[in-house]
C-alpha cells in the first residue's frame, strides 16, 4: 500500500465519497512499483473546478514519488471521476516504465 497519499481540492470541495473513491484507485498503483520502492511511496493528489467558457470542467493531477524520481500525471475532463480514471491509466503506464528500467539496471548489476 501507498505509505500516505495527500488528497488536496482546489476550488473544488473534496467530499468524503470522492476521497474514498480517489484513495482506492490510487491506492492500487503500488502494484506497478517495484517491492523496494513500495514502502517509500507518496502520493500527493490534486483536484481541481476549471471554470472554462463553456461550461465548468475539472482537472485531476498526481504526483507520485518514487525513489529517484517524480512522476506525474494530470488530465482535464467535464467529470472529476473520469479525470481521476484517466490519470491513474497515465500512471500506470509511466510506472511500468520505471519498473522496467530499475528491473534492466539490477539485471546489467549482476
Amino acid at each position: 500500500m501507498i505509505a500516505s497519499i495527500d488528497i488536496t481540492g482546489i476550488q473544488y470541495n473534496v467530499s468524503e465519497k470522492m476521497q474514498k473513491y480517489v484513495t482506492d484507485r490510487v491506492g492500487k498503483l503500488d502494484r506497478y512499483v517495484p517491492a523496494h520502492a513500495r514502502k517509500s511511496l507518496v502520493a500527493d493528489v490534486k483536484l481541481r473546478q476549471v471554470n472554462r467558457d463553456h461550461g465548468n470542467k475539472y482537472e485531476a493531477e498526481i504526483i507520485l514519488k518514487v525513489p529517484e524520481k517524480t512522476i506525474i500525471a494530470k488530465d482535464t475532463t467535464m467529470n472529476m471521476h473520469a479525470a481521476v480514471d484517466i490519470v491513474e491509466a497515465k500512471l500506470i503506464a509511466q510506472l511500468r516504465k520505471y519498473k522496467d528500467s530499475i528491473t534492466a539496471r539490477k539485471l546489467a548489476a549482476q
